[in-house]
This record gives C-alpha cells, sequence and structure tokens, in this order.
C-alpha cells in the first residue's frame, strides 16, 4: 500500500499500526521460545532514539537554514563553479559519498543537508533531484569500509563471534566497484527518474519574478554610501532596479531620474526608489539596510529593533475593493499602527510615479508586501479591507545569529562522529539550543518536520518487531536457506545476497545484517566456500536500504527537504538494488574465486 501512493502516508500508517494493536492486544503473543510481544513494544518506536535523533536532526538542520548560515559555503560553491551549479552539487556528493567511508552517514547527511538546501534555493534547483541521490552515495560510500556504517560494525562483530575476522579494508574491494557502480546510477540515472511534487512546485514558485517598489534610505554606514553611476546607472544596487533619487536639496525634495550624471554619488539622506521580488527585499532587511516603509524617520529608527530575530515575517496582502485603506498615501493609510506591521513594499499592475515612495496612494488590487511578527501579520485574517495572502509569510533569515547555529551544528557533529556522546541526545540538545538562542522560533522548529515522518517510523519500527519477534523473519531466512539447498556457491550467494536487500528495506538493517549473518557463515561452511564472501554478501546485501524510506535513517532525513513519497523511493531505489545484485552476483564469483 505504501508502493502504490493511492492512499497519504498517515492513513497506511495509522492502519498498520491499529491492526498490529488489534491483533496482538486481543489474542497475547507468546512464542515456543516463551518470547512475547506486548503492546508496549510495539509502541516502541514512537520513543526510539532513531525517532527522536531524525525529528531533532531536521530542527538543527532548520535552525542553519533560517539563518543563512550556509550563505558564504554556498557563494563560494558558486563562484567555483560558475553558471554549472549541478556540477557543484555533483562534487558535493562525491566529497559526501568519500566522506561517509570514514564516518557515520548520519552526521554526513546532516553535514550537507543544509548546504544543499541553500544551493538549490540560490540557483533553483529542484529539491527532489539533490536529496534523495545524498543519502543514497553516503550509503554507497559507507559500505566500503568496517568503520563505514553501523551495520558494518554490527556485522563485523557477529561475524568474529563465527570464528570470521574481517579486517578495516577487507571489504573494500568489492565494495568500492560496487559503490563506483552505484555512484553512476546515482549521478547521472536516479535524477531523470524522479518527478517534483505539487508541494514543491507551489513552493518553488511562489512569488518569483512579482516586482515591489519599495524604498532605501541611505544612512553614514550603508553599504550604498558614496557609490557612482557606471554609464548613468547603478548596477552595483542589482537585484534592485533603480526608479529615481529623492534628494533633499534647500530643504526640499528634488527627483532625480536615470540616466544619472556621471558626477553624481549617493550620500546620507538620499532616498533610493527601488523595485525587486520579495526575495531581494528580504536580503536587504537580513542584511541590516534602513528600508524605511514609507514611515517617517523617527518611526524607521523606533522599529528597527522589532526587525530583528526569527520572529519577523514578510506576507503579502491585497487591498480590497471599497477598502477603507484606498486612495490613502502609505505613510498615512493607517496599516501600520492598526495591524502594528510595515508596508515594504507596494504591487501594482500599471504604473506608478516616481515620487517619494510615502506618499503613494493606494489603489484596490494593489498587492502589499508587509513585515512584522508573525503573530502580528496573523491578526489581519478575516480583515475585509486588507486580503492577507497566508500562504506567503515567511520569516526573514537572522543573520545576525548565523554564527551562532553554525557552532551549535557544528557541536553536534562533532560530538556525533567523535562519539563522545550520543547522537540522540547531541541532536536533542542542538535542537534546543537553536530554540533557546532565537535562531529558531518554537513554531518554526514545529514545521520542521511533518506528521507523516513521525507515524512511518512509528508503524515501520512496529511492524519489524512483530515480523522479528514473531519469527516471520527467521521463516523468510530459513525459507531462502531451504530454496538455495545444496546448489552451487554462485547460486547460494546470489539467493543469500536478494534476500537480504530485501529484508533490510523491510526491517532495519542492522536488525537483517544481525539475523543473516550467522545463517551466511553456516551456509558457507557447509558448501565449502570462503566463508569472508558469504560474510561480506550480508554487509554489502543490508547497506542496500534504497527502495523504502524506511530502510535507512538517512532516508527519513531527507524525505522533508525533498518532498518525497514512499513510492518515490521506490521508483529510485529499487532499481539500484537490482543493480547493486546484478553487479555482486557477476562479479563476486571471480572477485573471490568462487
Amino acid at each position: 500500500m505504501f508502493a502504490l501512493d493511492r492512499f497519504s502516508i498517515d492513513a497506511i500508517s495509522l492502519t498498520v499500526l491499529s491492526a498490529l494493536l488489534l491483533i496482538y492486544g486481543i489474542v497475547p503473543y507468546q512464542g515456543p521460545d516463551g518470547a512475547t510481544l506486548s503492546l508496549t513494544e510495539l509502541l516502541s518506536g514512537f520513543s526510539s532514539p532513531a525517532l527522536v535523533t531524525v525529528l531533532a536532526l531536521l530542527i538543527v538542520g532548520k535552525g542553519l537554514f533560517a539563518t543563512d548560515a550556509m550563505e558564504g559555503i554556498t557563494s563560494h560553491v558558486g563562484r567555483l563553479c560558475g553558471r554549472r551549479p549541478r556540477m557543484g552539487v555533483a562534487l558535493i556528493l562525491v566529497v559526501a559519498g568519500s566522506i561517509s567511508a570514514f564516518l557515520n552517514n548520519t552526521p554526513v547527511v546532516v553535514i550537507f543537508i543544509p548546504v544543499l538546501t541553500s544551493l538549490a534555493a540560490t540557483f533553483r534547483l529542484p529539491a527532489y533531484q539533490i536529496f534523495m541521490p545524498l543519502s543514497f552515495i553516503t550509503i554507497l560510500g559507507g559500505m566500503t569500509t568496517i568503520i563505514g556504517s553501523s551495520t558494518n560494525m554490527i556485522a563485523a562483530g557477529i561475524a568474529a563471534e563465527s570464528g570470521v575476522e574481517i579486517g578495516l579494508f577487507d571489504i573494500s574491494g568489492m565494495g568500492v566497484i560496487l559503490a563506483l557502480i552505484g555512484y553512476v546510477y546515482v549521478l547521472f540515472f536516479l535524477p531523470r527518474l524522479l518527478s517534483a511534487r505539487q508541494t514543491e512546485l507551489r513552493t518553488s514558485n511562489e512569488g518569483d519574478g512579482a516586482q515591489f517598489i519599495g524604498e532605501i534610505a541611505i544612512t553614514a554606514g550603508s553599504r550604498f554610501s558614496g557609490l557612482l553611476p557606471i554609464s548613468g546607472f547603478f548596477p552595483q544596487l542589482r537585484p534592485f532596479s533603480l526608479h529615481s533619487i529623492v534628494r533633499r536639496s534647500d530643504g526640499e525634495d528634488k527627483v532625480l531620474l536615470p540616466p544619472f550624471s556621471e558626477e553624481l554619488r549617493l550620500q546620507p539622506d538620499d532616498l533610493l526608489q527601488i523595485s525587486g521580488n520579495r526575495k531581494a527585499f528580504m536580503d536587504l532587511i537580513a542584511g541590516g539596510e534602513a528600508v524605511t516603509f514609507g514611515e517617517p524617520e523617527e518611526e524607521t529608527h523606533a522599529n528597527a529593533g522589532r526587525r530583528q530575530g526569527p520572529h519577523y515575517h514578510l506576507a503579502e496582502a491585497v487591498i480590497a475593493p471599497g477598502s477603507r485603506f484606498e486612495g490613502r498615501t502609505v505613510r498615512f493609510c493607517g496599516i501600520q499602527p492598526r495591524f502594528h506591521v510595515t508596508i515594504v513594499g507596494v504591487r501594482r499592475k500599471n504604473r506608478m510615479g516616481r515620487g517619494p515612495f510615502g506618499f503613494l496612494r493606494l489603489e484596490a488590487g494593489d498587492t502589499l508586501l508587509l513585515g512584522g511578527a508573525e503573530e502580528d501579520i496573523m491578526s489581519m485574517r478575516g480583515n475585509h479591507d486588507i486580503l492577507l495572502l497566508e500562504h506567503s509569510a515567511q520569516s526573514v533569515p537572522p543573520r545576525s545569529r548565523a554564527l551562532t547555529s553554525f557552532i551549535i551544528f557544528a557541536a553536534v557533529v562533532g560530538l556525533s562522529a567523535l562519539e563522545i556522546s550520543p547522537i540522540a541526545v547531541n541532536a536533542v540538545l542542538g535542537a534546543l539550543a537553536m530554540i533557546a538562542t532565537g535562531c529558531l522560533t518554537l513554531q518554526q522548529a514545529a514545521r520542521a518536520f511533518d506528521r507523516q515522518i513521525f507515524l512511518l517510523i512509528g508503524s515501520s519500527i512496529a511492524m519489524a518487531t512483530a515480523l522479528e519477534v514473531s519469527g516471520g523473519a527467521a521463516l523468510i531466512a530459513q525459507g531462502a536457506i531451504a530454496l538455495a539447498g545444496g546448489s552451487s556457491a554462485v547460486i547460494a550467494i546470489t539467493i543469500l545476497f536478494i534476500t537480504v536487500a530485501i529484508m533490510t528495506n523491510i526491517l532495519s538493517n542492522n536488525a537483517a545484517a544481525a539475523l543473516f549473518m550467522p545463517i551466511a557463515i553456516n551456509m558457507a561452511h557447509q558448501i565449502n566456500a570462503p566463508p569472508l564472501a558469504f560474510a561480506a554478501a550480508v554487509i554489502y546485501a543490508a547497506n542496500c536500504s534504497f527502495a523504502t524510506p524506511i530502510g535507512y535513517q538517512t532516508n527519513l532525513m531527507v524525505m522533508g527537504p525533498g518532498h518525497y513519497n514512499f513510492s518515490d523511493f521506490v521508483r529510485g531505489g529499487l532499481p539500484l538494488v537490482v543493480i547493486i545484485a546484478i553487479a555482486f552476483a557477476l562479479l563476486a564469483p571471480l572477485y573471490y574465486n568462487l
């Protein structure tokens, strides 16, 4: 049902969970060995460290993105790659895959999600083509060394108990070959198999190209002060277009129009009448420039403090026909004191005059770009004079806290990578620090993940628990062994690989490795095959968790940023599982002399 994508993940997850609770609640299970399956165990997925870690890490990543902490890295990558941002993304993916060979996959994905999110936003790259490849490529990199993932280390430990010692690089030869084959698929074919979700299309298209008229007040500390025109214009103001300059001379406002004199120098107290899209205005406010909003000078300085922090939002609203604000000027329309918001810009279909922005008269149908605290903006809901476009509300990045958010992020990654403290602890403390230091509001943190991930993880762990405790997983393993029978080593290792690859996408990869490692070594001894080859087959196959989001923790982490559904992983990941399985079946006999 997950793969068919005919019903929502929420509905299927709740149905699965309800069925399990009904079955094991009415008829308590007790196995032949005395093992029981209680309701507490079935519901333990909702308090599992995996769930807590994923949700907390999503909040930490949201804090980085909300403060624009990755802007410097994004700009550097953009300069390196010029007009080929996809090459930059491919380079980052390869670097991530290489690092994951020696570092646990989860911290690696945590590091690169904010970087790729920023790149996608800056260069308008489709997020669905970026984040699934990130998860897959780190999983592929992790299968090349024993320390590449926790799955490998668990499998090696169980193999050692059975008398098969696996060194750090004993799986690297075949692992690198399989990883390189997987890299080709992930980098060149996977993006073409994925398609955008309507939610992402709607998000990425919001506000693109819509131009607002606004005003900048040049101050002594402004980065625009002292600029000279080039060929009569000011290209230094990009992405804004300069319509006019209002300069006070002898007590009167003088309007200067382009093309400007070569001797004209921007100076403090000049008012620049500019046009740009909402992102340009957002970047301007985040950078600390004195946008006047058509207010008197004393009000501009009084409101400056209110424009700091994650609470400050920009949103759009439309002047309704017959509105009491119609015909009034921007400065004296009464919108600012009534709703405690400021008018950042105005968009109108017909032409507007070039005079001071504060004296522009509003008309029915004008779209206003408003700035203010989120609760103040939302207080406009239901007003018949000005129609709020709620979906357009977006937080202005508090860039003053960018360094703080980066330090928190680095601490989470560093402590986890060095295994000083558990990653679940680090992630939760990092999420709390993001909120406590003002990098995020509680509302933004709550929006960092959706209920689908919560329900999917909880119900999937319940399903896997029932499969293991009831003996269902062991039954599948025994069926695979019976199918292999007394076959040749090549057929036996191929059947083993396929079975483990299927189970790792249903159970956790650690559970699949732990279940099949003793079975694999026993199979090798029965048919006089190299035990190391069969142990390596279990490790590689247990890492083939590409076909479902529940297959590996990093898949769940990229579901939100990439706007993926369950079927996206089936469509994009199942071919990779098949490719790796075929490659192993063809190469293993030669590599291990089977």
